[in-house]
């Protein structure tokens, strides 16, 4: 698959939000990317996470960990096809946090996928939470790269489709300045 066909799929599923969106990094930003959309046909986001996992030849990963909750089915989907072991973070009191049971091995190989990155704040805590607990963070891999290539981790970031998506900041708005209200379709907030 390349670039055009991928943003068809988008298109056809109806992932390609336009209007005024306040994104989970706390920016603004005329176009949303609702990968949620794509994960509703399930061949599909096989399809999509296999031309994924194609990028990641030769990063030995032996967990998949990812933020919920946006991550969550392409964690897992991801882990399946790389057969490996599948866990997700959740934010308690505002901070990355594992629950559920579930725990890192020391040493474990990890792999941080997500399913849209913008700024990166929430890979970041990710891996920052998989290396306290003594994990080997080996790459960064996510559906859709907002940032043109502009993010860093400090670590391989495999995107399959990676876009200059311009944001803004709150107060540098110009959605904002014409008095188009916001709407916040991400999951930062769940309650």
């Amino acid at each position: 698959m390349d670039k055009k066909d991928i943003l068809e799929i988008f298109e056809r599923m109806g992932a390609i939000l336009r209007g005024h969106f306040l994104l989970t990094s706390g920016r603004h930003s005329d176009t949303y990317m609702q990968c949620a959309k794509l994960f509703v046909e399930p061949k599909l986001a096989k399809a999509l996470c296999e031309e994924l996992c194609e990028k990641l030849k030769g990063v030995e990963v032996d967990l998949v960990a990812s933020p919920a909750v946006g991550g969550i089915i392409m964690g897992y989907q991801m882990a399946q096809i790389l057969s490996t072991k599948n866990l997700f973070f959740e934010r308690q009191d505002g901070v990355m946090a594992l629950r559920r049971g579930f725990a890192i091995e020391k040493g474990a190989k990890v792999l941080v996928v997500e399913d849209v990155v913008t700024m990166g704040g929430s890979v970041r805590e990710v891996i920052e939470q998989c290396k306290k607990r003594g994990a080997d963070v080996r790459a960064v891999a996510s559906i859709v790269d907002r940032s043109g290539g502009k993010v860093d981790f400090g670590l391989p970031f495999y995107s399959l489709l990676s876009m200059d998506i311009i944001s803004y900041e709150a107060g540098q708005c110009p959605l904002c300045e014409r008095g188009i209200p916001a709407v916040k379709p991400g999951s930062r907030d769940l309650k």
